[in-house]
């Protein structure tokens, strides 16, 4: 038995070498470094709303919680959570996961994307590792970071179900994952598996049921692109909104052919002052060729209000060149 054991020769017990670390398995499968970078940079948020509770036989003030997340962008005190977290809200205090309690303002809300922006007054914040462009794909492994139900900081994972889009005309493409979201994860991280953002937490997916109630839809959750909800910060942090050029116009792209069909023109649009109709083909915007009608939104949702855009157009076989003024999406006409 020495001869075949080793360990045995060097005065190991019996028990001792049977069940020693070293006993063959391989390495346990983690993502405690990564949960390590990111975790401490997700805040627990608590907004406090003074509502008037009026009835046949009484007039008070009644004060209303809401509960959600939010994530620590900055050194200087920058934080990403979801506008529904702190919708009309007259206090917010964020809770720091070394124990700290803080209370933020509010910088600026985006209601298209659900974003709002914090910002607290602290030294010594750990911020969420962040990249210039995540690269996220389907079917990579992403994490849930939270405060679900006010239960303290929890983590669920999963896979990247749909990797959503970052231009900035988009509302409701978001990144859809299995990692379940629950009520508090709102305004959360969702990081890979090194710990870097991906995205913002958001929402699940809900239905109704036969009886008209809401249901949840498991499996099916959602978070705001990372790049998109840096633009969306950006923005906010310097003009105090989002702001978002429009020209009037939806249109789909063309199957093996180049350009982009306009499928509705709103009324007394830019779109329409210039002259496009409905069925043109936009083939260019300033010598820019267009294949993706997604794409082409985001080019004149990032274009600032205010400039003329040249428009190529097909119609009727005929080339036609417009000048359309971009407008402020949401602005007065």
């Amino acid at each position: 038995m020495l001869l075949f054991m080793p360990a045995l020769r060097n005065g190991a017990g019996f028990s001792e070498y049977l069940f020693s670390a070293n006993n063959g398995l391989p390495p346990r499968e983690s993502h405690y470094s990564a949960i390590s970078r990111s975790a401490p940079a997700v805040v627990n948020i608590y907004s406090v709303s003074i509502e008037n509770d009026t009835g046949l036989f009484r007039n008070r003030a009644r004060e209303r919680a809401s509960l959600g997340s939010g994530v620590i962008m900055t050194e200087s005190g920058y934080l990403l959570t979801c506008n529904h977290v702190v919708a009309d809200a007259d206090s917010i205090f964020v809770a720091v996961q070394d124990g700290r309690v803080l209370e933020a303002q509010i910088v600026g809300t985006d209601a298209l994307t659900d974003l709002a922006v914090l910002k607290v007054d602290a030294d010594n914040l750990h911020v969420i590792p962040q990249t210039d462009e995540s690269n996220l794909h389907v079917g990579d492994v992403v994490m849930a970071i939270g405060n679900p139900f006010d239960l303290g900081q929890t983590i669920t994972n999963g896979i990247v179900s749909r990797a959503g889009r970052n231009g900035l005309s988009n509302y409701v493409d978001f990144i859809q994952t299995d990692a379940v979201l629950n009520q508090g994860n709102s305004g959360g991280a969702l990081v890979d598996s090194n710990g870097t953002l991906v995205g913002i937490t958001n929402a699940n997916f809900q239905v109704r049921d036969s009886r008209n109630g809401v249901r949840n839809v498991d499996g099916i959750n959602f978070a705001v692109p990372y790049e998109l909800a840096k633009r969306v910060m950006a923005d906010i942090i310097q003009n105090g909104k989002v702001i978002r050029g429009q020209l009037g116009f939806v249109g789909q792209e063309n199957r093996g052919a180049p350009g982009i069909t306009v499928t509705a023109v709103a009324t007394d649009s830019p779109a329409e002052r210039a002259g496009l109709r409905k069925n043109d083909v936009l083939l260019a915007i300033d010598g820019i060729q267009l294949k993706s009608a997604s794409k082409t939104l985001d080019m004149i949702a990032e274009t600032v209000p205010g400039t003329t855009l040249e428009l190529n157009i097909s119609r009727d076989g005929e080339n036609i060149m417009l000048s359309a003024e971009v407008a402020e999406l949401g602005a007065a006409p």
